[in-house]
């Protein structure tokens, strides 16, 4: 799923895998994404990497933070 030989960085392509799960409904929307932990587990990538996917979606308005909870799917724009 995750080409480690790619010029791609690997943030990029977790995150496109999560964005593309979102589109296609696997992650609906106020639906949990995977945490730091299971992104590491899934994918094979630091927890930095994992921090950064998270922060990146969330800053893309894909997703939102609740506090002691983790993070959900955002309502989809009109």
């Amino acid at each position: 799923m995750i080409d480690f030989a790619s010029d791609v960085p690997r943030w990029m392509q977790v995150a496109d895998v999560i964005r593309q799960r979102i589109a296609d409904g696997t992650y609906s929307p106020r639906t949990r994404v995977p945490s730091v932990i299971q992104l590491q587990a899934e994918f094979g990538i630091a927890q930095a990497t994992a921090q950064k996917v998270l922060s990146r979606l969330r800053a893309e308005g894909a997703t939102y933070t609740v506090p002691g909870l983790g993070s959900f799917v955002a309502e989809p724009k009109e």
